[in-house]
């Protein structure tokens, strides 16, 4: 299993990187690393988390207000976005089109 990042949700990781790096020195390398390690319990487990539609489910992170919105495509895992959990809420929804 595969997990591919669409370029909006890429870009939506590197912006939270580069906004926490910008908060306190090794903020935003912790930010990667736990959003790593949802992906990769989302590689493992891809059925494990909060359905928000049939075919879209979301991973939260734990320590920071974000979400990775993810759905299975064949075997692989394709990441929608790296979302934010307090703003504009289904904003990634026509990302699947």
């Amino acid at each position: 299993m595969t997990v591919r990042l669409l370029a909006p949700a890429q870009a939506e990781l590197d912006e939270a990187i580069a906004w926490y790096a910008e908060q306190a020195p090794g903020l935003g390398e912790t930010f990667l690393i736990e959003t790593l390690k949802a992906i990769q319990l989302i590689e493992q487990h891809p059925q494990a988390w909060h359905p928000l539609t049939m075919y879209i489910r979301r991973c939260r992170l734990r320590r920071f207000p974000y979400s990775v919105v993810y759905t299975q495509d064949g075997t692989d895992i394709l990441v929608l976005a790296i979302a934010h959990q307090h703003r504009k809420p289904l904003y990634w929804k026509t990302r699947l089109n």
